[in-house]
């Protein structure tokens, strides 16, 4: 397994690019089997996890073609609607594909799903939901099989805002004649640029302020060209990079709207973020402040996918940061590897107290999931001394070139086997 050699204690400087977000992009290639015509999508990140969203279209009867950061879907010939397993547990993902294909042929067989291990993650959302949809569900010992004579539209009242949940939904009930609600839905970003890939390939979504979808259903879908937003997590890896090293940088092709709530901690933080057009000047100073406490929750509040990263950087601020972890059960592995180089952490259920200081040091680490991974990379460019990250499946699920990216911004990151 290749391990990652990180010689801290660099300064960082110079730009880079955000690539497209891995969170948007697999729901909207999902999508792409809903339409009878040529998808093509642009800004397409170049990661495990999309590889194995395009082997379950190829496998699914699409024809796939990719061209750097384009990838071209024609899924007019579908004609399966069984994911194999081997597909299914390499990503936790794969179940996005379970309402497309439904909607599609009206009968699914799935597995349940793999990917990160962030305890208790039911997809009885995903099923319960389908239910009101008029689809018979059959849970096995490891799979899942669905199947309706007519998908007919509903008011689903979700009792907690479930972005799988609320993909799914869209995805099953796109093509559905007459009109369903979703009440308590999602309201990330990647929700919003999968409604507009489907509306432009000829869907009626409309999502209102108070937190519904209503899903006007259409006989059928074209194809549609659509760009792929930028990856709002990833931007927030690269400014921790430059904050545990006390480092300037500045990060193009980024969407600020989409980093408020993460962009008030940095602040607290003493980390200036200055904004020109779609980019960002990030100047971290040398001495860091602890945000007291984050408190992780439903977009627009603190996104969990940041609270481990953002943890490596409360570990060089000064005084004591608390984290509340609201979303999942098990989003604390990483705490004991930042222990490993010297960090000061305390678990208390779902709550995270962490004593800043100024040095952590190197240390072999592992990662147990993407975030956390990324975690161990911003404390390890911090530390001093050198720190070996294995198990890099994980960062690998998430980010593209991420230590290309960091050696041309100074980092001494090494990948070796």
């Amino acid at each position: 397994m290749s391990k990652l050699l990180i010689l801290g204690n660099n300064r960082l400087n110079g730009r880079i690019k955000i690539h497209g977000a891995k969170n948007s992009a697999l729901p909207i290639l999902a999508a792409t089997v809903l339409c009878k015509k040529e998808c093509v999508l642009h800004n397409c990140p170049i990661l495990s996890d999309i590889s194995v969203a395009l082997e379950i279209l190829k496998h699914l009867g699409a024809k796939v073609k990719t061209e750097n950061h384009d990838i071209i879907i024609n899924a007019k010939d579908i004609n399966q609607h069984e994911i194999p397993k081997e597909l299914m547990v390499k990503m936790r993902s794969s179940i996005i594909f379970l309402g497309p294909i439904l909607a599609r042929t009206k009968k699914a067989k799935v597995f349940f799903p793999g990917g990160c291990e962030l305890g208790p993650r039911p997809i009885d959302l995903h099923l319960k939901s389908l239910k009101q949809l008029n689809i018979k569900v059959k849970e096995c010992s490891e799979n899942i099989e669905c199947s309706s004579k007519k998908i007919t539209p509903a008011t689903i009242i979700l009792p907690f805002p479930s972005v799988g949940a609320t993909e799914n939904i869209v995805l099953t009930s796109v093509l559905t004649k007459g009109t369903t609600k979703i009440l308590n839905a999602a309201q990330e970003p990647e929700i919003a640029d999968l409604t507009n890939f489907l509306n432009k390939a000829g869907a009626k979504i409309f999502i209102k302020k108070e937190g519904s979808i209503i899903i006007e259903g259409v006989k059928n879908l074209d194809g549609a060209e659509y760009s792929i937003m930028p990856d709002r997590i990833a931007t927030t890896t690269y400014i921790s990079a430059a904050a545990t090293t006390g480092s300037s940088i500045v990060i193009e092709d980024i969407c600020m709207e989409h980093l408020k709530s993460t962009i008030s901690i940095f602040n607290e933080m003493n980390v200036k973020i200055i904004l020109e057009a779609n980019k960002i000047k990030v100047i971290a100073n040398k001495k860091l402040k602890s945000a007291k406490i984050i408190k992780t929750m439903p977009y627009p509040g603190f996104p969990t996918d940041s609270q481990a990263i953002i943890m490596a950087v409360a570990c060089f601020c000064e005084g004591t940061t608390t984290f509340v972890e609201n979303i999942f059960q098990s989003r604390f592995k990483h705490v004991k590897e930042l222990i490993k180089m010297g960090a000061e952490v305390e678990v208390f259920g779902k709550t995270a107290v962490v004593k800043g200081q100024k040095y952590l040091r190197g240390a072999t680490v592992k990662s147990y999931d993407l975030r956390g991974a990324a975690a161990m990379v911003a404390a390890g460019l911090g530390a001093n001394g050198t720190t070996i990250l294995s198990s890099l499946t994980h960062l690998d699920r998430g980010y593209e070139n991420i230590e290309k990216n960091l050696i041309s911004l100074g980092a001494s990151v090494k990948r070796i086997d």
